[in-house]
């Protein structure tokens, strides 16, 4: 009994996220770091959009370092196959956070969120094509369990 009451709250809290934080309609999940033209690790989605979809740009992190460590996510934005934007994520710059665990000891972290990074809007009913890599900056210890970019319909 106490499972099915577990399962169904969980069900209810998932299904209830959801009309929070939107409807996930792609993910690049890139989980490694492309390191120069050699280690170039490209994920890409496409996705049909109607003008005034709202887009959000989330993060899905689980990573561990000792230091410091700045992380990027680097994406191309494609209409109908024509470059129209770039843009830089900082996946901690985030201003709507899910389920954070940060725990940092003796200068090692380890951390995991979901987090709303940005949102935009579209312009034109288009095919949409979404690219990106994850650069950071240069730390051995860094172990990326995890880093996608999940994108949400409103």
């Amino acid at each position: 009994m106490k499972k099915l009451i577990t399962l169904i709250i969980l069900t209810i809290t998932l299904i209830s996220c959801d009309s929070i934080t939107g409807e996930e309609i792609g993910r690049l999940a890139i989980n490694e770091v492309s390191t120069g033209k050699d280690h170039k690790i490209l994920k890409e989605f496409t996705v049909d959009l109607k003008k005034g979809d709202e887009i959000g740009i989330w993060s899905d992190m689980d990573i561990q370092y000792t230091g410091e460590v700045t992380l990027t996510f680097k994406l191309t934005m494609f209409k109908n196959s024509k470059r129209i934007a770039t843009i830089d994520i900082d996946p901690t710059d985030k201003y709507i956070t899910i389920g954070e665990m940060q725990k940092s000891i003796n200068g090692k972290t380890d951390w995991s969120f979901t987090g709303k990074n940005t949102s935009l809007t579209i312009d034109d009913d288009a095919t949409y094509t979404f690219k990106g890599i994850l650069v950071a900056t240069k730390n051995p210890t860094l172990q990326i369990n995890q880093a996608e970019v999940i994108f949400k319909r409103s």
